[in-house]
């Protein structure tokens, strides 16, 4: 049984129990409300929450002034923080978002913003009215593009941010985990490493013991849970009848979401420079945050989002170490991509112990929901002088985010199977020449070409493509060509080179349909093909002057740039050309053969055809 289902099972069986829990918990009377037309300067209050392990401390309060609509969903509460919690912590920590306030017993609202590289102990508040509005918003619906922008709030001395939510990353290597922080920099989340990944995942460790939630709790919310962690800390607000507030400020301002709700055990408090900071883990998944607003998150207890199941196997063929790693992934249009990619990417990296050049042969299955066909299956060999792991996961990752984003409707992925089976060996192999074994055909014929190739430190060897000549093709000489199937096609570069879309050559590749997009994916050469396909008797003064019969010495190895600018030099600005190559009979003619090198470098070669 894999682990999601063991996952699945677990949580069936024992979250209605938990539910109850924490439902039970919730219903005590809830406190009065204080609105924010009553508050003034001067007044005192307490706020609650977690600096170490799960109890809930105290810290006192002092209102400041109101500022009227200045927060993302109206006014804001200016307070000065003070006590021995705030004298631990060096002030309001990133991670007390979402703290209560309370004023003779009334709740205020949340601990939402403050300032970087200023006085820690001065924050803002949300109040609770706006916050609890978020429980009155529709669910469901398709969530928007990300904002890459922190809500920033204009205090009395300059520019305030909301209090940074830290995600942290449990199970990751350190080069998966830079990769990660670079592709979330865009998006101000920054992941800082907790070490071990799974830490109460299952809820059956020894030192795991769930607690309900209450006002001041620590709750995170979970972008991946399994083998590996990545998840956000925060404070909840309000708990009532199986609904929660937490953060008092957005997460990502995503409006409704399916994240993870957890558990989270914070290990310490760390009085940074810039700001604060609390370093913890996420626990147990005990619901699902929905809404993502302005004014905070929402979500209930003992209802869970709809994510990605991911399953990743790696094979290092030099250590003969097979390495495995379950997730899941939230469904997410932005992140889903990247975290599932960045998944893949740390599972190489364990299982090869190493970072640099090498080769990689992936395969992926996608089975979705509502996605044309049901099941993606693509599968591609790819060599790195750098970098194997991230060069490897660059389809899948494409694969995604085309599922993702795609603007026909959403997919639900209901499972995702990785394989990989990488080596340090360079497996790659350049096209020295071809050689028709036959000068003349006729259209309709089937010739075959003998394609020289010379394997990276290896003696030369000889593949064999056969290609179809099209029954429409006139008699004449009919120029080939013969490249790697990763090589951008001669006729595109030469297009390009003239600033025309390449896809012109071929219209039917303008898809209109999801399964058009599907299936262009899927068909794309693969970078260890031998591709044969047909080029226009224009671009001879590009290959030497060939005349039938004679074979074309490779342009470059995987490199373009050599071929771009003898195009540039050669090709000239004309309409006659661009109209004889969109003349061109039955362009997208072509056939390729599957080798155990990825193939580099092109060459051309003419056949004459001749009258049936």
């Amino acid at each position: 049984m894999s682990y999601v289902l063991r996952w699945r099972h677990t949580v069936a069986a024992g979250m209605m129990m938990l539910g109850l829990l924490f439902w039970s918990a919730a219903a005590l009377a809830a406190p009065d409300i204080l609105p924010v037309s009553e508050v003034h300067a001067g007044m005192r209050g307490i706020a609650k929450t977690v600096v170490s392990g799960s109890k809930i401390e105290e810290f006192g309060v002092e209102v400041l002034g109101v500022m009227k609509n200045k927060g993302a969903a109206g006014d804001l509460i200016l307070v000065r923080t003070f006590g021995d919690v705030i004298d631990r912590t060096g002030g309001i920590a990133q991670g007390m978002s979402g703290s209560p306030v309370y004023i003779d017993g009334k709740l205020v609202g949340a601990i939402a913003y403050g300032w970087s590289l200023a006085d820690h102990k001065i924050g803002m508040v949300t109040p609770i009215a706006d916050m609890l509005k978020l429980w009155d918003l529709p669910d469901g619906g398709q969530s928007p593009a990300l904002k890459t922008e922190n809500a920033a709030v204009q205090g009395q001395d300059g520019t305030a941010q909301q209090l940074d939510t830290p995600l942290m990353a449990a199970g990751f290597g350190q080069p998966a985990l830079s990769y990660l922080q670079e592709q979330l920099k865009p998006y101000h989340l920054i992941p800082y490493d907790i070490g071990g990944g799974d830490s109460g995942a299952d809820g059956d460790s020894d030192s795991y013991h769930p607690v309900p939630l209450e006002p001041g709790s620590a709750v995170g919310v979970e972008l991946i849970h399994g083998d590996l962690s990545l998840g956000a800390l925060g404070t909840v607000t309000y708990v009532e009848n199986g609904k929660v507030l937490a953060f008092g400020h957005p997460f990502l301002q995503k409006g409704n979401v399916g994240y993870f709700m957890t558990n989270a055990r914070i290990f310490t408090t760390v009085n940074g420079l810039e700001s604060p900071f609390k370093v913890g883990v996420t626990e147990s998944p005990i619901g699902m945050i929905n809404q993502d607003r302005g004014a905070g998150i929402a979500g209930r207890l003992a209802k869970y989002p709809s994510v990605v199941p991911l399953h990743i196997f790696v094979n290092d063929q030099d250590l003969h170490k097979t390495q495995r790693s379950d997730v899941m992934v939230v469904q997410d249009q932005d992140l889903a991509p990247i975290l599932a990619a960045t998944s893949v990417f740390d599972a190489i990296n364990k299982a090869s112990d190493r970072v640099g050049p090498g080769t990689a042969r992936v395969s992926f299955e996608i089975d979705a929901k509502d996605m044309p066909g049901g099941v993606l299956k693509r599968e591609n060999m790819f060599y790195s002088p750098a970098n194997v792991a991230q060069t490897a996961i660059a389809e899948l990752h494409e694969a995604l985010t085309m599922l993702a984003s795609n603007p026909f409707h959403p997919v639900d992925i209901m499972d995702m199977t990785v394989h990989v089976s990488t080596t340090q060996e360079q497996r790659t192999a350049t096209i020295l020449s071809v050689q028709a074994r036959a000068a003349t055909a006729k259209p309709g014929d089937t010739i075959n070409l003998d394609v020289t190739l010379k394997p990276f430190r290896g003696d030369p060897i000889v593949r064999t493509v056969s290609y179809t000549i099209p029954g429409n093709q006139p008699p004449g000489p009919l120029l080939l060509e013969v490249r790697g199937g990763g090589m951008v096609p001669l006729a595109q570069l030469l297009l390009k080179n003239q600033g025309l879309d390449a896809s012109i050559l071929n219209p039917k590749k303008k898809t209109e349909s999801f399964a058009g997009d599907i299936k262009d994916l899927v068909n794309r050469d693969r970078n260890n093909d031998i591709v044969v396909e047909m080029l226009d008797k224009n671009l001879g003064n590009l290959t030497g002057g060939l005349e039938t019969g004679t074979v074309a010495q490779p342009k470059a190895s995987n490199d373009i740039k050599p071929r771009q600018e003898k195009a540039e030099k050669q090709l000239p600005a004309s309409e006659s050309l661009i109209d004889d190559l969109l003349k061109a009979p039955d362009k997208g003619a072509k056939n390729y053969i599957t080798t155990d090198y990825i193939i580099q470098g092109d060459t051309q070669a003419a056949i004459q055809v001749v009258k049936k």
